[in-house]
């Protein structure tokens, strides 16, 4: 059994009198798998331009996701970046494993500020500079969440066979304060969490996982200490036919003494996330 959140939201508010008239939304997730609504009057959350935000919570895990863009305009977002981003290739688009080296199960990229790189699951990213559409996509990203980031993880999944296996963006050089933003174009996908103390035969829990569908368009925003507690993975799905990408929005410690800083003060538990490549 899993705790799940149907995708996509049912209307998007079309003006700033309009999200000042309408209640804020927060939705919990209970455990009778149904979509509790809490609505406070006038609240329009802790964010810089309000849209309309749903909140989703368990133990240790804290996201809000809301349609950033409409469909007409994510079109046109994914038609740019079809034409702009460069994905790697070759010896950057494999992984080695225990020794095994494996391609990754779909297309990557990295862009972002000059001269900074970023290392995950033993494999250390350049950023290319950024393109105009990504520009544009990271500074709509921060106008409505008032964070600022320098880094963006692209991947491209060709269909639901492309996926991503179990991880956690819990890496040395992020800013542990800083929420992990992540955007949506294209096909919907199935987006799963699992509990760190939930995870292989022998857990020590049973808590039940988190599902979400990430709609085309959309914003999921994983606040701490949400990649610390919890692993997340994009699995296959084969009746999904069409592209997606997605761009994950970081902020990259530029401090080394921040870094060691950073290192010290999140809890990891040394596992490799070296599965979230195959």
């Amino acid at each position: 059994m899993e705790k799940f959140l149907l995708g996509g939201l049912k209307k998007r508010l079309r003006s700033n009198d309009a999200l000042r008239k309408s209640p804020g939304k927060k939705i919990k997730l209970e455990e009778d798998e149904k979509i509790k609504v809490e609505v406070e009057d006038g609240e329009l959350g802790e964010f810089s331009h309000p849209v309309p935000w749903q909140k989703i919570e368990a133990e240790g895990l804290n996201c809000d996701y809301a349609l950033l863009f409409s469909k007409e305009e994510a079109d046109d977002l994914f038609k740019r970046l079809e034409e702009e981003v460069v994905y790697s290739a070759g010896e950057e688009a494999k992984v080695q494993v225990f020794g095994k080296v494996y391609d990754i199960p779909r297309k990557q990229a990295t862009y972002g500020d000059a001269g900074l790189t970023y290392t995950y699951s033993g494999v250390k990213r350049s950023a290319c500079i950024w393109t105009p559409t990504l520009e544009y996509i990271r500074d709509a990203v921060t106008k409505v969440t008032a964070q600022t980031y320098n880094f963006v993880l692209i991947n491209r999944y060709k269909d639901g066979q492309d996926h991503m296996g179990e991880h956690r963006d819990d890496e040395k050089e992020l800013d542990p304060s800083s929420p992990i933003a992540s955007v949506s174009l294209g096909a919907a996908r199935d987006f799963i969490f699992r509990h760190r103390d939930a995870r292989g035969k022998q857990s020590s829990q049973q808590i039940e996982r988190v599902k979400l569908e990430l709609a085309h368009g959309s914003l999921l925003l994983m606040n701490p200490p949400t990649n610390t507690v919890w692993y997340h993975s994009l699995p296959v799905r084969k009746k999904v036919l069409k592209p997606r990408i997605n761009l994950t929005f970081r902020r990259i410690l530029l401090d080394s003494k921040k870094v060691k800083a950073s290192q010290e003060a999140v809890l990891i538990d040394g596992t490799p996330d070296k599965e979230a490549f195959v």
